[in-house]
Order: structure tokens, then sequence, then C-alpha cells
């Protein structure tokens, strides 16, 4: 069962803001994904923000594109994209229509559902891994690029909604370097999580990957 005690869906508002305060604000947030096998509810303990054309590690930094074009609003939209040929990745659009911010969604406690998230991720060892990092957690939830575009702030008849449940006390908050991000982007400290909580994803930096010959 979802144990927020808030199960209002966030409003518009809440992300028409800047990425730095959506961010560590989504944290305790309730992503629930309801698909025709039942619903899959999940605790967000580890987010990455991204700030489109000001950020070298944004997929929007060199402008708009037909992959990236949902990033550029309205906010609260969700951006989903492939990568490395085999998984899929999810961020919420955040911040003014046009400027194409948004915030990764890394990680998270299942709390409810978590049946069906096993069938997705059969090589979890324990249920701390089903979404722990962010192609986990997009596998876990069966988020493909069907759901990019999709608006999480609907209130009837949407496959994604973030709850407002219960904000981590800014003390629990802890933040750092962007895991995987290359450059100049990748000094950010974009990256939040609750302290302490075993369902967030190591830190690793950026490795070039080989060139072939």
């Amino acid at each position: 069962m979802i144990t927020s005690p808030d199960r209002t869906p966030l409003p518009r508002d809440f992300f028409d803001r800047p990425i730095l305060d959506v961010a560590p604000d989504l944290l305790g947030r309730v992503l629930v994904r309801t698909t025709p096998d039942g619903p899959i509810a999940l605790r967000l303990t580890e987010v990455e923000a991204y700030d489109g054309q000001n950020d070298p590690g944004s997929h929007a930094y060199r402008g708009r594109t037909p992959r990236n074009e949902v990033m550029f609003g309205p906010p609260g939209h969700v951006y989903v994209y492939f990568t490395y040929g085999m998984w899929f990745c999810m961020n919420i659009v955040c911040g003014a229509e046009g400027r194409a911010s948004g915030v990764l969604l890394r990680a998270g406690e299942i709390v409810e559902g978590a049946e069906l998230a096993r069938t997705r991720r059969v090589s979890a060892r324990n249920d701390k891994e089903l979404a722990k990092g962010p192609a986990r957690l997009a596998t876990a939830l069966g988020v493909d690029r069907a759901l990019n575009g999709t608006d999480a702030c609907a209130t009837q008849d949407t496959p994604l909604r973030i709850l407002a449940g219960t904000a981590v006390p800014r003390d629990q908050v802890r933040n750092g370097p962007r895991t995987g991000v290359a450059g100049e982007g990748g000094v950010h400290p974009w990256r939040f999580w609750i302290a302490d909580d075993p369902t967030v994803s190591p830190y690793r930096a950026h490795v070039p990957r080989r060139r072939r010959s």
C-alpha cells in the first residue's frame, strides 16, 4: 500500500519553478504508474537536475530537436529517452515553458506493486534494487518512449502521476556531482538524494567509452 498520507497529485505550478528548487523538493514524493496489469508506486529517493541550453550535460544544450521537443514544456510533462541502445530513462520537465529544463528520476523505493516490478526486474537481488538507478526505475515501472510527453499533472486518465506525498526535510537531503556526466556538465553538484537511503544508486564518474578500431 502507498504509505504517503497525501495522495493529491502535484499541481503544474510545483514544476513551474527553477530546477534547483524542484529537484530536492521531489524527494519523498510518490510516483504512480498505472498499467493494465495493475499500479506500481515508487517513493522518489534520488534525482538529478538539468538546465537545458545553459547546461552542457543536458540533451537540450544545443537547442530543440525532435528527440528533446518535450523538454521545452509545458512543465509537468514526462520526457523519456533511450540510451546505450538498451535502456529508457524518465525525466519531469520543469521551469518556464520554452526553457527546456528538467529533472531525471534516478532512484526510488517501490511502495506498491512490488510483485509486478519484480517480474520486470528479474535480475534484482532484492527489492531495494528494483529501482536503484534511472534505467532500473524505468524498467520496473514499465516506462518506454510511448510515455514520452505524458502529462503527469493530469487529473485523470494518465498513466503517470506524482503525488504530493511527504517532502523530505532539507537536513536529510544530500547533493553532489551528477553521475556519469562528462566534461563541464559533470561537475555541477545537481544530484540530490535522501541521506542513508538504501535505494539510492552509487555515484559513478564518467568513463569515456573506447573507440572501436
